[in-house]
This record gives structure tokens, C-alpha cells and sequence, in this order.
């Protein structure tokens, strides 16, 4: 039989260090019986919310909530294995596990088992995978230096310094990859501040790769078409291929799209379909208005049992691969990404002249800075259009062929009516066919 398992956090305010912070503890209590541990959070007292048991600074939140996944993670376990536990028992086995490592390696495993129970909780292992890279970088730099492991004291700027060279000289690793190794290692030399192994992160002032703004890839709305005209055998793979034709209509990302439930959809007053749903990420609402082929789609999947979501995806890291041989099926050159499909939302509406407010709205964005990016695209574009007329008239001049110009003109025209072209295409049965073959 399951038993009764509760957790509250509380502060002791008669207990207050020196510089002005008190110890988070926990109240663990298991069919009536309660046992007190401490959680290693440390926290002002004013910062304490009591009728809420929670931090109002965002670090020490943050941990509080991290230290609370454990404990049920922990009772979780215990209750697998030997299908009954106290919380005195459940007390011994997490102390078991609560020695802090000295080490950074150390550090690294134990984060890195916190990322895989994380990963397991939201469907996704590609920051978990990513950290074996990191820790595997760092393990081969200490082994350079004829080290196994090294004592967080032992840490300084210079060995973050000379470990950013050894990823430059050995590694050749481009600006943006070397700075995601430099933030695994500053990371697991915060925790240790976080636990008091160090009073400070010694590496706080290393200096980062400076590297090019992000660039948010998308597609060309010929590259749009042709996706739309190449229907996939595979089963998963035309999943895949609807997945990302629906993105690219609605903006969402995919855990988004494999959160997408019926009650997400709804009704204007005149008819119109929308989702409203809030975004995993930001927890900011995204308000998307459908496109009729984003309707169409919609329209073969779950739309009635709100029990079950709408689409029926995998994990994110299979479709991965299911995402990429389209985009070799359509002949791209350049890798074809998921989430290439929601930048091409964005950058397809502003090119189209819709307001930065409302595409913010549409895609659920947390400020309006992140929406400008898109503008930023399009704004870029137009001064290469601009520089291609340049050349163009330095080249043939103001004589240059009517057959020549006209070519150019009715090409920008087509990219211009795109989404007239496609709207127009749904009316033919061949285009439907196209679009969603049979079986």
C-alpha cells in the first residue's frame, strides 16, 4: 500500500549567521512520522516566503526546488525497491548521496545525473548528452596535464585560461563551442561556491570568445513549397513532415507541438480556428490564428479526446534524424533543423509586413527584443536585394534585356505571393494529394 509522503521546507529565524542568512531545513514526513534534514540553502529570512515554503531569489529558488525533485525522486526509488520506506530511511539514503564532491569531475558526474533524472521529466536528453561532451573535454584537458581530477581550491583563472587555449590549439573548436565548455566548467565551479566549497568562483572574470550574433536559420519559401510537394513513404518520416509544415504555420516549437492538446484549439466568435497555449519554455502564452493548411493538417490527428494529445510524436532527439533526411529528400544543402520551421514563422510574417507586436503574440515570446531578431533577418535582406540591383545595373546597365529583367522581377513577385500561391493550392484535389497522399 502507497504511504503518505509530504515535504515542507522551513527556516529557523532564531538562528541567523553573520552575514545575515539563516539554513533552509526540511520537514520530511512519511505515514504520520517526520524526520528533519538539512538542504545546504542558505537564505535572508526576509527573503522567506512562509505561507508559500519558498525563496524569492532566483538561485536559491532555484535549488530549493531542485533539492525537493530529489527527495521525491528519492521516495520514488525507495518505494520501487523495497516497496516500503520511512522517513528516517528515506533521511540515511539521501545523505547517502548528499557528500558534496571536493573534485570538479566529481562535480561534473554528480550534475550530470541530476541532468538525465531532468531529462526523464521533460522528454528531452539533449542537454544531458551534451554535458558528456563537456565533462569528456575536461577529463582530456586535466589528463594533458598529467591530472585525474583537480581540487576546486586548486582552481584559478589561469587554469580556465589555459583550458580555453587547449579547446582553441587542440580541439579547434569554433568561438561558440569553446564558450559552451568554458560555461560547463564556471558552472560546476558555482556549485561549489553554492556548497561552500569556495567562498567565490575564481573564474568569474575569464574572459569569453567573442563570436558572431546568433543567426536564426530558416528556410526559403521555395524550400517551403517543395516540402510541401514531397510527401514521405515512411510513416514516422511524413509525421516528421507534418510536424514541421504545422511549426512553420504556427510558430510552435516542438515540445509545443507534442503538448498540443484539443482544448488548446479554439473558435473565434466568426468561425476562425486559433491555439492558445502556453509555451513549455517561457511559460508566456502564445495566441496563433490558423492558417488553413496548419486547419488541414490539424484535421488528420486527435482534435475531440482531450485525454491524449493531438499529435502523436516521439521524443524530439528520434524526429531529429526524421527532420534531417527531409531536408536531404528536398535536396538542402545545409542541415534541416525542427526549429528552423519556427524561425520561418517568424521571418515569413515579418517579411509580409505584420506588426513586431502581434508576431511577439503569436509566438509567445517573453519580450519583444527576441521578435526584433526576425527583423533584423528581413532588414538584412533587403540590403542584399539592394546590393544585387547595384551590381546588376553596374553589370548589364539601363539597357540590360527586358527578357532578363522581367525574369528577376516575376521571381521577387512569387517569393512576395507565396502564401497566395499556397492558400490557392489547397483548392485542387492534386495539390491535396501532394500535400497528404493516401495511407
Amino acid at each position: 500500500m502507497r504511504s503518505t509522503f509530504s515535504i515542507l521546507p522551513y527556516i529557523n529565524r532564531n538562528k541567523v549567521k553573520a552575514d545575515g542568512t539563516t539554513a533552509v531545513l526540511c520537514r520530511i514526513t512519511i505515514d504520520g512520522k517526520s524526520s528533519t534534514m538539512a538542504t545546504g540553502i542558505y537564505c535572508r529570512p526576509e527573503d522567506w516566503n512562509s505561507s508559500k515554503g519558498t525563496i524569492r531569489t532566483v538561485r536559491e529558488s532555484n535549488r530549493l526546488q531542485e533539492f525537493k525533485k530529489s527527495v521525491e525522486l528519492a521516495y520514488e526509488d525507495s518505494l520501487k525497491k523495497q516497496n516500503v520506506v520511512s522517513a528516517e530511511l528515506l533521511k540515511n539514503a539521501l545523505a547517502r548521496k548528499a557528500v558534496i564532491p571536493t573534485k570538479l569531475l566529481q562535480m561534473g558526474e554528480r550534475e550530470r545525473e541530476r541532468l538525465l533524472a531532468r531529462s526523464k521529466e521533460i522528454n528531452s536528453t539533449s542537454t544531458y548528452r551534451h554535458s558528456g561532451y563537456y565533462q569528456k573535454y575536461l577529463k582530456e584537458y586535466l589528463t594533458s596535464l598529467g591530472k585525474e581530477d583537480i581540487e576546486f581550491t586548486d582552481i584559478t583563472e589561469d587554469f580556465g585560461n589555459s583550458y580555453k587555449a587547449f579547446l582553441k590549439r587542440y580541439k579547434n573548436f569554433s568561438p561558440s563551442q569553446t564558450n559552451k565548455c568554458l560555461c560547463w566548467l564556471s558552472k560546476l565551479v558555482y556549485l561549489a561556491v553554492d556548497y561552500e566549497i569556495l567562498r567565490a568562483n575564481p573564474l568569474e572574470d575569464m574572459e569569453y570568445e567573442k563570436k558572431p550574433a546568433p543567426k536564426h536559420r530558416h528556410i526559403s519559401r521555395a524550400e517551403l513549397k517543395n516540402i510541401l510537394e514531397t510527401p514521405m513513404l515512411d510513416p514516422l518520416q511524413e509525421l516528421g513532415r507534418r510536424a514541421f509544415l504545422f511549426s512553420s504555420f504556427t510558430g510552435l516549437a516542438y515540445v509545443d507541438t507534442m503538448l498540443l492538446h484539443p482544448h488548446h484549439i479554439g473558435r473565434t466568435a466568426d468561425g476562425r480556428r486559433y491555439i492558445r497555449i502556453n509555451r513549455k519554455k517561457t511559460n508566456v502564452e502564445a495566441f496563433i490564428p490558423l492558417h488553413p493548411i496548419a486547419e488541414q493538417i490539424l484535421d488528420l490527428y486527435n482534435t475531440t479526446d482531450d485525454t491524449k494529445p493531438v499529435f502523436p510524436l516521439p521524443s524530439r532527439d528520434e524526429m531529429w534524424f526524421k527532420i534531417h533526411e527531409l531536408g536531404v529528400a528536398i535536396g538542402r544543402e545545409e542541415n534541416l533543423s525542427y526549429h528552423q520551421a519556427r524561425h520561418s514563422f517568424g521571418t515569413f510574417l515579418i517579411s509580409e509586413g505584420i506588426p513586431i507586436e502581434s508576431i511577439a503574440k503569436m509566438m509567445g515570446h517573453s519580450s519583444i527584443k527576441t521578435t526584433q531578431r526576425y527583423a533584423e533577418v528581413t532588414d538584412k535582406k533587403i540590403s542584399k536585394d539592394m546590393d544585387n540591383l547595384v551590381a546588376f545595373r553596374r553589370a548589364y546597365g539601363t539597357g540590360a534585356s527586358r527578357e532578363k529583367k522581367t525574369k528577376d522581377i516575376l521571381t521577387d513577385k512569387e517569393e512576395c505571393q507565396w502564401n497566395v500561391e499556397l492558400s490557392q493550392s489547397l483548392k485542387t484535389e492534386r495539390s491535396r494529394c501532394r500535400l497528404f497522399p493516401s495511407g
